[in-house]
């Protein structure tokens, strides 16, 4: 039997022992797989936390929307009614926060033409002139009734002159009727659903005040409303 020298038994036994080698190829395919995974983690991370923080802009965007959409709604209802009269121009700031619902309807019979040509039924001096409805006297005799009265009232429990008002009663078709004050009167609200006030053009509502009426305080002359322009801004 052949004997095996020294060295070639060293040198197989080291074979045996050294590490298998990585090949190049395999520590590049890692590589990718590392660096992709770490892209995705990446892109998946920033995605969500993207998205956390453009939700609520656009929910604040979209309140906004609405909230600029109600404003505009807002701003198209007329705030001024300009009476164009037989003896001049009266205008009058609509009281759309405190009559909502009389001003709504004030603008819709506008809208219609309702006070074309509507005459001024009643003129009571230091009192109301009256538009509208002739057949509602009501309000007018309860008022002249009481006169004396009235005159004799603290001034502290009496409206300002030159309020727009209109019947409380249920208005019927095309019964829509205006009051315009002259003078204080104690127990307005009572009367009159009061929705404006004259803000211009006094003079003329005192001079249509002044013309001559007959006993049930109807003109002589006819004095009446041409038409009626509505305005948001004046």
């Amino acid at each position: 039997m052949a004997r095996i020298k020294p060295q070639a038994l060293l040198q197989q036994s080291k074979k045996k022992k050294a590490p298998r080698s990585i090949s190049v190829t395999t520590i590049g395919l890692y590589s990718v797989v590392t660096v992709v995974m770490v892209f995705f983690l990446f892109a998946t991370y920033r995605h969500w936390s993207q998205r956390s923080i453009v939700q609520p802009e656009e929910g604040t965007s979209n309140f906004q929307v609405e909230d600029d959409f109600s404003d505009s709604k807002k701003s198209d209802i007329p705030r001024y009614a300009i009476f164009n009269t037989s003896k001049g121009l009266i205008t009058v700031e609509l009281y759309k926060e405190g009559s909502p619902e009389v001003v709504d309807e004030f603008i819709d019979v506008c809208q219609k033409g309702h006070f074309k040509g509507m005459l001024f039924q009643r003129v009571v001096k230091h009192f109301v002139i009256q538009g509208g409805d002739s057949d509602n006297h009501s309000v007018i005799e309860d008022w002249t009734s009481r006169e004396k009265h009235y005159n004799q009232l603290e001034k502290r429990l009496k409206h300002e002159a030159f309020m727009l008002g209109t019947s409380n009663t249920k208005h019927e078709k095309d019964g829509f009727d205006i009051f315009i004050t002259t003078a204080p009167i104690p127990d307005l609200n009572a009367k009159l659903n009061v929705f404006g006030r004259v803000i211009k053009g006094e003079d003329i509502v005192q001079e249509i005040e002044e013309v001559d009426t007959d006993e049930h305080y109807r003109p002589k002359s006819r004095i009446g409303i041409i038409d009626v322009t509505l305005k948001q801004n004046i």
